[in-house]
């Protein structure tokens, strides 16, 4: 096979994996980051404790991650048709690999919010904060290098997750490594699919990377201005204190 005629059939397997990847890793997020958030909630302990809640939620996660990705399609075949009313092509893959990929960012959101210094928890709600304002301006803020990190693993963990249902008629650029590279002996096409994979994967872990350092270096050289901004805060309070005695 040429490259005339291998270029067409690549740019339409990197468009559909492009596609795939990117609105299943938007779903992903959307929905796994507040499911991450309600786990350390809700844990013993939390803002908003509750243990039943907590090990309901816990449970299917721990369920959704312990499946096979190639099982979790092939069950997941009745409900993809109801939604897309197909269950094969991209559409109708971007249902799985998001659903796969819920329970996988949410463990990886509890896993960063837990390292936030329980600390500014602390001060924040001596300030009168509600939990709102807490998970809003002091466990996502704080966890933000993480959360962009565990982001960055989680699009990783889709791309491989795309080459999988393109075993089963999903598209991409493992349905191209598999009907050419494979089925066809088509070796050459084969190690591009590997080498554009490879490719993507080095620059999506250098970019994500990239912008948690960046976001941890801005937070390490402004880290600890939260905290005298609180203790200013409650300076006056004591002053006035003082004065009224």
């Amino acid at each position: 096979m040429t490259w005339s005629e291998m270029q067409p059939l690549l740019s339409q397997a990197c468009t559909d994996t492009l596609t795939m990847v990117v609105w299943s890793t938007l779903i992903a997020v959307a929905v796994g980051l507040p499911l991450g958030v309600l786990l350390v909630l809700t844990d013993r302990g939390g803002l908003v404790q509750n243990v039943l809640v907590n090990k309901v939620i816990g449970q299917i996660v721990n369920v959704g991650r312990s499946m096979p990705f190639i099982i979790l399609m092939v069950a997941l075949m009745t409900f993809t048709r109801w939604v897309t009313g197909t269950t094969i092509g991209t559409t109708a893959a971007i249902v799985p690999l998001a659903i796969g990929g819920i329970p996988f960012f949410a463990r990886l959101v509890e896993t960063a919010v837990r390292e936030v210094d329980n600390g500014l928890v602390e001060a924040v709600q001596s300030m009168g904060g509600n939990t709102w304002t807490i998970v809003r301006k002091v466990l996502v803020r704080e966890a933000l290098p993480s959360l962009i990190a565990s982001t960055t693993t989680t699009i990783i963990a889709l791309i491989g997750y795309s080459a999988m249902a393109g075993t089963v008629g999903g598209g991409g650029l493992g349905d191209l490594a598999v009907r050419y590279g494979y089925q066809r002996f088509e070796t050459q096409m084969m190690w591009i699919t590997v080498a554009i994979l490879a490719v993507a994967i080095s620059l999506i872990q250098f970019a994500g990377d990239f912008a948690a350092r960046s976001l941890h270096s801005r937070g390490a050289r402004s880290g600890p201005a939260p905290r005298l901004r609180l203790l200013k805060a409650k300076e006056p309070a004591a002053a006035d204190v003082g004065k009224a005695a």
